[in-house]
């Protein structure tokens, strides 16, 4: 239009005034969501680090958390408390992730994570003000930290669909990468702060988490919003309660499986450890059978068919297995053995493992966010695959160190091996909440949390099982042997030495001496020579006469941890290449009409209650993903 015609101009037409008006409101909206993403980010990074780190901070610290409420955990009567404290926080998390997740799909996936953040702040409140001692001491803290393990069930259940939510598909393997490096190096990080705290005042351990817990949950109330679908249902009780008690009384067997029964050095036999396995796997069996069935099921089964979302679960739970075993094992291998040789008190030992073991975290926390951002453009395959291979290759080399290795060796090889976690994590996780309908991102971002969590609890169980099976056959006689040449009456050293060897191991983890705890109730140490006393109970002793039966159980467990993670390998491999569920959809014969239609659908059946598996809108969302293999390529 020239300028002497300006006066003559149309108005404009109504879809240009529109488009006028709505181009502005546009360019704000997709500013305003480009900010947020930032900040759930930041928020979810926040909540899956404090979740996380709670995890295992009690694990270094429990020496000093049982002197001060003056309660000795290693008498026979009092393993249970050791064990709750140890594993309960775990155990409850991982019951409970999948049905948190599955309601933030129902109620809204940000009301569940601030609720979560409320809860843990709470528990973490009570804890350092433990006004008992005793057993009633230790009841007040594993109550406590059940209640904590709510709220951080809340929190890991519903981040990853937060961030899906928030992130546009070609971002979320970054933004998975920092929030999974947050999640799983918290756990490192949590044996670093224990130490730390334990060695200032045992409340220590737990006032830290006040703040965070307060802090995050005014700041997630503020600035957290609801932008992902949420699908009103009915709550599946039965669905609930078979998926409840029966990981419940899986993983609560396996804890007491640990505990010496009946003259074995295990308690797999014990009447209640089979119950609690038989029926756990029955009722989870059951679980699957009443999910197919129900009308609107806590977790969708048919999820399954996608094979991104299967593959990368399944290798998700034996990457954790290896995970927590290789944490363990390093932290007896440190704390039992090279530590003392190296002339650290063994009360000073649980600190200084956890700083030995820094480089592990090093190179999770380099690697992990550098796959996810690498994963969006290239997919998650190659680096899934590739990182557990290289975290085999890490188990490896620690297998060709001797028990007193040189350190520059050992930090060399745990950095292989938490740079392997790393580049698998990330892009695995980026790659499970790519592959799943919208409106099912909370139930799928338990399922993950479940499977993380109940791989670290049957990790405690698979390898130390493993451990004591190899000290079985060696430590008994190499013992006996040991303190009877010290002056031990032979009787005396006979009964030690047939001891179970988990009571060397608990020992050994929680940073006393071991031959001090075994020959304290016999008596014989006052009655032997000062000189060959302080020999039993000196720094040498004890870590050169377990040196060769550990090395041979370090062989079974780290060679198992290969197998484990090589086998993983393989069925990330089966995951197939690029897949996102939307573009998937998108792209799918009469997508858009479906997606046009969907608002409208309330009260409509299943398929407006978000359940679509269980109607005719199950098969396109299949389809489209089995599509979507078929199409895609690394």
């Amino acid at each position: 239009m020239r300028p002497s015609d300006e006066g003559n101009a149309a108005p404009p037409s109504a879809p240009e005034a529109q488009s006028r008006h709505s181009a502005p409101a546009a360019q704000g909206k997709l500013s305003l969501r480009s900010n947020y993403k930032w900040v759930a980010l930041s928020n979810t990074t926040l909540g899956m680090l404090s979740a996380t780190v709670n995890s295992s901070i009690v694990i270094i610290s429990l020496p000093a958390i049982f002197r001060g409420i003056k309660l000795n955990p290693l008498t026979p009567g009092n393993v249970s408390y050791l064990l709750w404290m140890l594993m309960g926080y775990m155990v409850v998390s991982a019951v409970l992730v999948v049905t948190l997740g599955r309601l933030g799909d129902i109620y809204g996936r940000v009301r569940m994570y601030n609720f979560g953040f409320a809860i843990f702040g709470l528990g973490a409140l009570a804890l350092p003000f433990d006004p008992l001692t005793g057993p009633k001491g230790a009841l007040w803290l594993i109550g406590f930290r059940v209640i904590q393990a709510v709220g951080g069930a809340m929190i890991m259940g519903n981040a990853p669909a937060i961030l899906t939510d928030a992130f546009p598909a070609d971002q979320r393997g970054m933004a998975m990468g920092i929030n999974q490096v947050a999640g799983i190096s918290g756990q490192f990080i949590g044996l670093i702060l224990g130490g730390v705290l334990a060695a200032v005042d045992w409340r220590l351990v737990f006032l830290v988490s006040v703040p965070i817990g307060i802090a995050g949950t005014i700041w997630s109330y503020l600035s957290l919003r609801e932008i992902g679908a949420r699908t009103p249902a009915r709550i599946d009780w039965l669905g609930n309660l078979a998926f409840g008690l029966g990981l419940i009384g899986l993983l609560v067997g396996i804890t007491y499986g640990l505990i010496p029964y009946g003259g074995h050095p295990m308690g797999w036999t014990n009447p209640l450890v089979l119950t609690g396995l038989i029926g756990g796997v029955a009722l989870l069996v059951a679980f699957c059978v009443i999910e197919l069935r129900v009308a609107a099921p806590m977790f969708d089964l048919r999820l399954m068919r996608i094979r991104a979302f299967a593959a990368g679960n399944a290798a998700t739970l034996m990457a954790a297995i290896a995970r927590g075993g290789l944490q363990f094992m390093l932290i007896l291998w440190l704390q039992g053995i090279w530590l003392v040789l190296h002339g650290y008190a063994f009360k000073d030992t649980p600190l200084w493992s956890g700083i030995y073991l820094l480089p592990l975290t090093c190179g999770f926390v380099v690697f992990g966010p550098l796959s996810g951002k690498l994963s969006d453009r290239h997919g998650a395959r190659a680096f899934a695959s590739g990182g557990l291979l290289v975290s085999a290759a890490g188990f490896g080399g620690l297998l060709l160190l001797p028990t007193d290795f040189r350190y520059v060796w050992f930090a060399l090889l745990i950095f292989v091996a938490g740079a392997g976690m790393g580049l698998f994590s990330a892009p695995n996780a980026a790659a499970i909440m790519n592959s799943v309908p919208a409106r099912q991102r909370g139930a799928a971002s338990g399922m993950l949390a479940t499977f993380q969590n109940s791989g670290m609890v049957l990790s405690i169980g698979i390898f130390f099982s493993l451990m004591i099976a190899g000290l079985s056959s060696t430590l008994p006689k190499t013992l006996t042997n040991g303190l009877a040449s010290h002056g031990v009456p032979v009787h005396v050293a006979h009964a030690v030495g047939s001891e179970p060897p988990v009571a060397s191991l608990f020992a050994a983890f929680l940073g006393y001496n071991p031959v001090q705890q075994l020959l304290a109730p016999t008596g014989a140490l006052t009655h032997l020579p000062a000189a060959q006393a302080r020999v039993l109970t000196g720094r040498q002793f004890f870590p050169q006469l377990i040196s060769g039966p550990f090395h041979h159980g370090l062989v079974i467990v780290f060679g198992m941890a290969m197998a484990v993670l090589v086998i993983a390998s393989g069925i990330s491999l089966l995951r197939g290449g690029r897949f996102v569920h939307e573009e998937a959809a998108a792209s799918a014969p009469g997508a858009a009409p479906a997606a046009s239609a969907q608002p409208a659908a309330k009260g409509a059946g299943p398929a407006a209650n978000g359940q679509p598996t269980h109607d005719s809108a199950a098969a396109p969302e299949v389809s489209a993903s089995r599509r979507g293999f078929r199409r895609s390529r690394n």
